[in-house]
């Protein structure tokens, strides 16, 4: 039988000490979980709930920092270009694979650059009008669109991001002009819509859902193929708009380079806390479907998703950037 000391000469000299070590150590302070959306959005809520629950687990609070522009570009920017350690994480969203799909050049690879870890969620949007619009239905948003091409206008959460996409495929659909206002996330579009500052928005059910509810803006459609559990009420585009749809996407990951067994820990820390029920809930009033994967899912589904949307790119006529 081995020495103990043999026992770790051989460790050493696999190389497998220092990866047991590095996983063994982590986190050794607080972790940052950057996302690039403003306050009160869509990846700021869900990026609180997965915080929390991470914190619970690994021992060492995971604090959430926003750092909102260029459809997320900034902080996907800043994430990979951070000590690859594990206590810098970034909370993607399907933007992230449309901005790969979007622009000729990034100052990041949106592939290459991520130790991608587990998705986290999916989810649709909701195009909505305030409550008072003569616009009740998606067949009627059509018809006025086409009435008056580019008058009407919608919003994003940034130049590039899902959202934007998701509504100049609408109108490509639908064979109607849309006027895009961007805006950096959060809840100022919500705000602009009620007071008639833009016609419609296109947005998450973590944005829209409460006033929704509430009566005080209306969904004309959810972009999911059936109707969604969280408003069941909203009725599918496909409904007018046969096989339209889109389903965007939360996911987390580190720098390239960050030790794999920091990684596998990270990875099983989502999926346990995707199993909790009261995780489970609260993702679900914000109007998203809990899903974990294994870190190469991840990287495998992101990269599917920069393809599906270069599709659509080439076939919208959007100019890349």
């Amino acid at each position: 039988m081995p020495t103990r000391r043999a026992a770790v000469a051989a460790l050493l000299s696999t190389g497998l000490m220092p990866r047991m070590a590095s996983a063994q150590a982590w986190p050794r302070r607080p972790v940052m979980l950057m996302h690039g959306f403003g306050a009160g959005g869509n990846a700021d809520s869900i990026s609180r709930v997965v915080a929390n629950a991470l914190s619970q687990d690994l021992g060492e609070q995971v604090v959430v920092e926003a750092k909102p522009g260029a459809g997320g570009n900034l902080a996907s920017e800043q994430v990979a270009r951070a000590t690859p350690d594990g206590h810098t994480i970034i909370l993607l969203t399907g933007g992230h694979a449309v901005s790969a799909a979007l622009y000729k050049s990034l100052r990041f690879n949106p592939v290459d650059d991520f130790a991608f870890a587990s998705l986290v969620a999916t989810f649709p949007f909701v195009i909505a009008a305030r409550a008072d619009s003569p616009i009740q239905s998606i067949a009627q948003l059509v018809e006025a669109a086409k009435r008056e091409p580019g008058k009407l206008t919608f919003s994003s959460v940034g130049f590039g991001s899902t959202q934007h996409l998701a509504g100049e495929l609408f109108a490509e659909t639908a064979g109607i002009k849309l006027t895009h206002v961007p805006y950096r996330g959060g809840m100022q579009p919500l705000s602009d819509l009620m007071s008639g500052r833009i016609d419609l928005m296109v947005d998450s059910i973590t944005v829209t859902g409460a006033a929704i509810r509430a009566g005080t803006i209306r969904g004309l459609g959810v972009t999911s193929r059936e109707p969604w559990p969280a408003l069941p009420e909203v009725v599918p585009i496909a409904t007018t708009l046969p096989g339209f749809e889109v389903r965007s996407w939360i996911g987390i990951a580190a720098p390239a380079a960050t030790p794999a067994p920091v990684i596998a820990r990270l990875e099983g820390a989502i999926n346990k806390a995707l199993l909790s029920a009261q995780v489970r809930e609260q993702l679900g009033f914000l109007g998203v479907k809990p899903e974990g994967s294994t870190p190469e899912a991840m990287k495998a589904f992101v990269v599917g998703e920069i393809e599906r949307w270069k599709r659509v790119v080439r076939a919208s006529g959007i100019e890349q950037l």
